[in-house]
């Protein structure tokens, strides 16, 4: 691995982590639009982009203000699981960007288990927003972004 590469990979997560803080208010909770998630298709363009993405959800997680350590294991997990599938979904991306939603029961879990909030009322609308932000948003820019040769090749070296 080329010290480009790593700067690169290093750049993904620092942006990761700035895109979720910066977005705090909508970032954590019951209803996340994390925008930054919109991040994880990278990894179907190229499996390196599943460490940045995991060590960037792990650090932004040190922000969660009301879950604190234990985000950093379920949401690191949530995004390590979906990252990976991501990355070995190669043949369809609007299928690779249902991963993340299709894992959200993790999230769920831990805004009921650990502060209450109802199970299935907490499950739909994270799924709705993972959903938004990831299959629709997400989707639509990288639709758009594999248009463009010079971006797939930076994204891709």
């Amino acid at each position: 691995m080329t010290i480009l590469r790593i700067v690169k990979l290093a750049m993904i997560a620092a942006l990761y982590v700035v895109l979720t803080v910066l977005f705090a208010p909508i970032s954590f909770g019951p209803i996340q639009f994390r925008i930054s998630e919109v991040l994880v298709l990278l990894c179907f363009f190229k499996r390196d982009y599943c460490i940045s993405l995991i060590l960037g959800c792990f650090i932004a997680n040190l922000f969660s203000i009301e879950l604190g350590y234990v985000d950093l294991i379920f949401g690191t997990l949530h995004t390590a699981i979906s990252v990976i599938l991501i990355s070995f979904t190669k043949k369809n991306m609007f299928i690779a960007s249902l991963w993340p939603t299709i894992f959200m029961p993790i999230i769920a879990f831990e805004l009921w288990y650990f502060l209450g909030y109802e199970f299935f009322t907490t499950w739909l609308t994270l799924v709705a927003s993972e959903f938004i932000v990831v299959s629709i948003i997400g989707y639509i820019l990288f639709f758009f972004i594999r248009k463009n040769e010079t971006l797939v090749k930076f994204i891709e070296e």
